[in-house]
This record gives structure tokens, C-alpha cells and sequence, in this order.
């Protein structure tokens, strides 16, 4: 009887982290995209890998990941706890890695005599993704801890929505790096999203429902102008006829 009544809360749950762990997804997409194809895979899984243990091993020191939410020092008026400096310290990050990308794909797009960016290793890639797995890690658990009471439904959320993750961050990184104009799109969002962290951090909540129908509706509009646009340029193309703007 416990499990039935405990169902709907780990359904609501899971979708919840899948929710929130696409731009987990998106981010390692967008690093993986940097490595020879053979290590891409291994990012990947590493990356998603280390973040459910990181999760799992949050959850067994919850009493301490709790104690971040309380108040360390006040600035300005603002009170600033451990879990808002984590959510200031990646959000930010996670703002100048967003700004740095699109400022190199634009530049070499404009530009292919642009010096390219430095290439990074398979294991400084690892540790920028398992950075901002800490921050939506803690984010996530103390969210999580607010919606149920049971740690048993919260493992076993962390578990099926990474086992999820895993499967559909091939389909998505593929779907990425095939279609351009969809990175910038994605960098974008993780721009949004940083600068959300940033927010919730100095205490300015922004509703996350704003935040994802503004990605869901910006993807369905280039979605739409990939189907529409694109073929009809290729058309144009072929025929030697200009298409029309």
C-alpha cells in the first residue's frame, strides 16, 4: 500500500528531474561535440554516469545538503546560504562557457580563417560537466526533498531518470550536431539557464515554467523553419533558382 501511495509522487518526480536534467543533457552534448567521435560516447556516459552517484551520494548526506538552505552571511540585504553560492558560482560559469561558445561558432562561421578555439582534453571536459552536475545536483535534491518525504522514492527517481538521460543523450547530441542552427539555439538556453541560477542564487525566483516554454516554443519555431525553410532552399539550390528571403 506504501508504494501505491508513494506512485504519483515518483512519477511527478521523475518527470521533474528529466525535466531539469535536459540542460544536463544539452551541456554535455555541447562538450562532447569538442572530442574525436570515439570519446564522445564516453563523455557522455561518464558524465551522466558520475552525476546519478554524485546525486546518490548527496542523498545520504541530506541532513547536510539541507543545512545549505540556512543563512551564512548578509550582503546588501540579501542573505546568502551554501546553496546560493553554488547556484552564483554556476551559474555564472555556466553563463561564460555559453558566451564563449557562441562567440567561437560565430567567429569561425563568419570567419574560417578564425583562430580556432583551444582544444580541451577528454578529462578538462569531465570536470567542467561534473561542476554544474554539483550545482543542479544540490539544486535537484533540495527540491526533491520538498516534494516527498521518502529517500527510497527519491533513489529510485535519480536512478530511472539517468537510465532515461542515457538513452536519449545520443539521440539529442546527434540531432545537435547535425542541424547548426539548434547548437546556437541550445547554447542559448543554457545562457538563460545560467542566468537563472544566478537569480534563484541572489533570491530573484523566476518560474522555471516560463523558462521552458520559452526554450519548448523557440525550438518548435526553428523546428518548423528547418522543415519549411530548409527544403525549400535545397530546392532552390538544385534548380540554380535563387530562393526568395
Amino acid at each position: 500500500m506504501e508504494i501505491v501511495d508513494n506512485l504519483v509522487p515518483l512519477l511527478t518526480l521523475i518527470v521533474l528531474e528529466i525535466i531539469l536534467g535536459i540542460d544536463n543533457i544539452i551541456f554535455i552534448s555541447i562538450l562532447a561535440d569538442k572530442l574525436p567521435a570515439g570519446q564522445q560516447d564516453r563523455l557522455r556516459y561518464w558524465g551522466l554516469g558520475l552525476a546519478m552517484f554524485m546525486r546518490l551520494a548527496l542523498l545520504t548526506l541530506i541532513a547536510w545538503v539541507m543545512q545549505l538552505d540556512q543563512t551564512l552571511f548578509t550582503v546588501a540585504g540579501i542573505d546568502f546560504t551554501g546553496k546560493g553560492l553554488i547556484l552564483l558560482a554556476g551559474g555564472l560559469f555556466l553563463i561564460y562557457k555559453s558566451t564563449v561558445e557562441i562567440y567561437h561558432k560565430a567567429e569561425r562561421d563568419e570567419n574560417p580563417d578564425a583562430p580556432a578555439p583551444v582544444a580541451a582534453s577528454f578529462n578538462q571536459l569531465l570536470v567542467q560537466v561534473l561542476i554544474l552536475d554539483l550545482v543542479f545536483s544540490i539544486d535537484s535534491i533540495i527540491t526533491a526533498v520538498g516534494m516527498v518525504s521518502e529517500l527510497w522514492v527519491m533513489y529510485t527517481a535519480v536512478i530511472v531518470t539517468v537510465g532515461i538521460m542515457l538513452i536519449a543523450s545520443k539521440p539529442i547530441s546527434s540531432f545537435i550536431q547535425r542541424h547548426p542552427s539548434f547548437k546556437i539555439l541550445a547554447l542559448c538556453f543554457l545562457l538563460i539557464i545560467g542566468m537563472s541560477l544566478v537569480a534563484e542564487g541572489l533570491h530573484f525566483e523566476i518560474p522555471k515554467g516560463y523558462i521552458y516554454f520559452a526554450m519548448a516554443f523557440s525550438f518548435l519555431v526553428d523546428f518548423i523553419q528547418m522543415k519549411t525553410v530548409g527544403p525549400t532552399k535545397t530546392n532552390n539550390q538544385a534548380s540554380g533558382t535563387p530562393g526568395s528571403v
